[in-house]
């Protein structure tokens, strides 16, 4: 899945730019991020193309989770925040148009804050709607319909 021209991530991913690189090994580097959040704020990204998380293959997903796990006792252990955010924006909401994944130490004056819009659609309501609409279309994508 290796794009004719390099993208931006694949560039990060494989030293043909230069980053503050943490870790990496055959699937994935650990870099700094450009514009940290908090001091040791890392990307994740695979070494191969890979634009959302559905996109990858079983062994670099796997390999990202192991990261993600290592590199938060790491920022634990170094840091001693109060607590880690791991998150990957998908979509048109990945504006490095690669996957990457975040993981960072979170304070409780850090000024980041997850803000929840307001529920105009009242998806509250329809919970066991929608979580028998999504059993049933899970099921039916994995042929066990």
């Amino acid at each position: 899945m290796m794009t004719e021209t390099p993208c931006l991530g694949c560039k990060l991913a494989n030293r043909k730019i230069d980053t503050h690189t943490v870790y990496e090994n055959e699937f994935v580097a650990c870099i700094l991020d450009l514009a940290p959040l908090n001091e040791g704020h890392i990307l994740i990204l695979p070494k191969r193309h890979y634009h959302d998380v559905d996109d990858l293959d079983e062994a670099t997903a796997s390999e990202i989770m192991k990261a993600s796990k290592m590199l938060s006792k790491l920022l634990k252990v170094q840091y001693k925040p109060d607590g880690i955010t791991i998150i990957q924006n998908n979509g048109v909401f990945n504006d490095l148009t690669h996957y990457h994944m975040h993981v960072f130490p979170r304070y409780h004056a850090d000024g980041f804050s997850w803000v929840e819009p307001i529920d105009s659609t009242k998806a509250k309501d329809r919970l066991k709607e929608t979580a028998e609409v999504l059993s049933t279309s899970l099921n039916q994508l994995n042929g066990n319909a």
